[in-house]
């Protein structure tokens, strides 16, 4: 829809030179008071008084009062960001008005200055000046007005023009331009701040957030210039967390208001501020996708929900909401435990067929958290983050996709590691904690190329690898950990840690074509005489790759008496299925590395 266009303003130059920016500001400080408040009651509401109904209170009383706070505790959210995005609009109008009332008042300081005069309708009258060629006379003045090029273009020859025709016409021109653009942005903002208001009653229903959505969306555009201009995305993050110690608390509370999906995800911003961002950003996108149809966003939506749902459930480790976003198959970063605060953190990497959906928020989550939990009967202080910043390939077929099969994913999103766990190293409040880079599946193969950036992955201490079909090195030291840092877990029924290599598969397919089924295995053979190459390079379980190999569990037959599983693949973090590939990989994210048990290589 072509957004429509400005009416014609009463402004006058006079009006807006006298326009009292200041005043504006203070009713925005206003709204800010208004928003803070509702924060401090959402605050006081999700982390005491809910806490302390679960900790001391049972039965259908209690669960009727939590269900109210919750409901309470919504309400206040949206409170807190209308009024923070009234509070952002009223500030971006100040701040653009100020910049037509420079631009006013440097044509006024001009036409001053020359003496001209500029009248109520934006005309500039001149004296005379100059001298005429035939009689030496000074030539007349006169009036330039809005369009017009007075003196410009001389009748004739004989007749000079008076040098101030130009100088005044540009004046005129400067302010009735002032006054123009100040009447848009007027008009621009009157049309926010008239959206910006609440359905009556006490309740907040979900289609009130589709419209804060919308809502969002439009302070976003409008306060460009005002706000997001200022951040920093090309910086690092040491000087993106520079950044925002820097802000004057009234700064960062317009960025979280405004912003929330930006500072949500800006790597270099502490923990404590993503998250806050980030469950904003949630309620923003779910009412964003509730507006919306088709699988896409239905399939989101569900992953959102059930991630909202974890989160409001209060359970520990706490849960930080580190990046959340829509965009591709989605995003979402979720840590149990602060990664600020803890001496261990790790992060794991998920693979194939990962994205942002149901199953994402149960069983990935719960990898993350079992880790955590694991992790935290052997150091209390460690952090657990499960990092979904990229597009893992999707095949509904397993490894039958050329997105699985091909490199592009894993080393876009290397780069997205490699820039997160810059973050992560920026934030920590420890001088050297202890990090832990895990990948799963495809995953492996992206922490691989994460590795490989300039200086590797920043801060990681110890690797661990699992289900994996190669990460792009064919050495253990190549990640840049030293190869005593690197941990391998593969279970024997796990198809995936047995794909072929490139070259075995070609030269099999080429066997099979001329001999048959034996043909194709000989030359396979042949191809990769050791049996030690996979899909993306060298088997990490392999003696010549040069890891340390924990053991695990065989897992589920790839065919047995249920049909085909492929379970063996996903049961490496469960501390039910496979106890020592979860103790194992809990003792190196705490830190504990020396206590795991290593076997044999393949």
């Amino acid at each position: 829809m072509t957004p429509a266009a400005a009416p014609a303003s009463p402004l006058t130059w006079a009006q807006l030179r006298d326009l009292k920016c200041a005043e504006l500001e203070g009713a925005a400080d206003g709204w800010g008071k208004a928003s803070n408040r509702a924060d401090a009651g959402r605050d006081r509401i999700e982390h005491q008084l809910l806490n302390g109904l679960r900790e001391t209170q049972q039965g259908a009383a209690a669960e009727a009062a939590v269900g109210r706070l919750r409901r309470l505790g919504r309400n206040l959210s949206y409170v807190y960001t209308e009024c923070g995005l009234v509070r952002t609009a009223l500030n971006s109008l100040a701040f653009e008005m100020r910049a037509q009332q420079r631009v006013l008042r440097e044509a006024l300081d001009d036409a001053e200055s020359l003496r001209f005069t500029v009248h109520a309708d934006g005309s500039v009258t001149y004296p005379a000046a100059g001298e005429g060629l035939i009689d030496g006379k000074p030539l007349a003045g006169g009036t330039a007005s809005v369009g017009a090029a007075p003196g410009l273009l001389p009748p004739s020859e004989l007749v000079a023009p008076n040098p101030h025709a130009a100088k005044a016409q540009d004046i005129a021109d400067r302010v009735a331009k002032a006054v123009r653009t100040a009447a848009e942005i007027d008009w621009r903002f009157a049309r926010i701040l008239r959206k910006l208001k609440a359905e009556e009653g006490l309740t907040v229903p979900e289609r009130t957030w589709t419209d804060t959505a919308g809502d969002a969306a439009s302070v976003r555009a409008a306060a460009r210039g005002y706000l997001k201009s200022g951040i920093p995305y090309e910086a690092s993050a040491v000087a993106r967390r520079e950044w925002w110690a820097g802000l004057t608390d009234e700064q960062r509370e317009e960025y979280l208001a405004v912003y929330p999906d930006q500072i949500g995800n800006l790597d270099g911003i502490p923990a404590l501020v993503r998250d806050t961002a980030n469950r904003d950003n949630l309620q923003l996108l779910i009412g964003k996708l509730e507006g919306r149809d088709g699988e896409r966003a239905e399939t989101q939506l569900a992953g959102l929900r059930e991630i909202d749902r974890q989160l409001r459930a209060g359970r520990q480790p706490p849960m930080f909401l580190l990046g959340i976003g829509d965009e591709g198959n989605g995003r979402a970063i979720v840590s149990y435990g602060n990664p600020d605060t803890a001496r261990n953190v790790s992060a794991y990497v998920p693979g194939l067929n990962t994205s942002l959906d149901a199953d994402f928020a149960k069983n990935d989550l719960k990898r993350a958290l079992d880790t955590a939990k694991g992790a935290s009967k052997y150091d209390h202080s460690s952090a657990s983050i499960v990092w979904l910043g990229y597009d893992a390939p999707q095949s509904p077929d397993g490894f039958n996709s050329l997105d699985v099969m091909g490199e592009e994913r894993a080393l876009k999103g290397g780069n997205s590691f490699h820039q997160f766990m810059s973050g992560i190293s920026a934030t920590n409040e420890h001088g050297d904690p202890h990090v832990t880079a895990i990948g799963h599946s495809y995953g492996s193969r992206t922490v691989g190329a994460a590795t490989q950036q300039e200086g590797g992955i920043p801060g990681v201490d110890d690797i661990v690898l699992v289900g994996s079909p190669g990460v792009g090195v064919d050495r253990a030291e190549d990640l840049g950990v030293g190869k005593d840092h690197v941990f391998v877990g593969a279970a024997e029924n796990d198809v995936v840690t047995k794909l072929p290599s490139k070259q075995q598969s070609a030269a099999g397919a080429v066997g099979w074509a001329a001999a048959g089924p034996v043909g194709g295995y000989l030359m396979g053979e042949v191809a990769d005489k050791d049996d030690d190459d996979l899909w993306f390079g060298r088997d990490p379980a392999s003696a010549a790759f040069g890891a340390r190999r924990f053991p695990v569990g065989e897992g589920p037959r790839l065919v047995g008496g249920s049909g085909v599983s492929i379970d063996a693949h996903s049961q490496y973090f469960d501390p039910e299925r496979d106890a020592m590939s979860a103790d194992s990989i809990a003792l190196i994210a705490a830190g504990r590395a020396d206590k795991v048990k290593i076997e044999e290589s393949r």
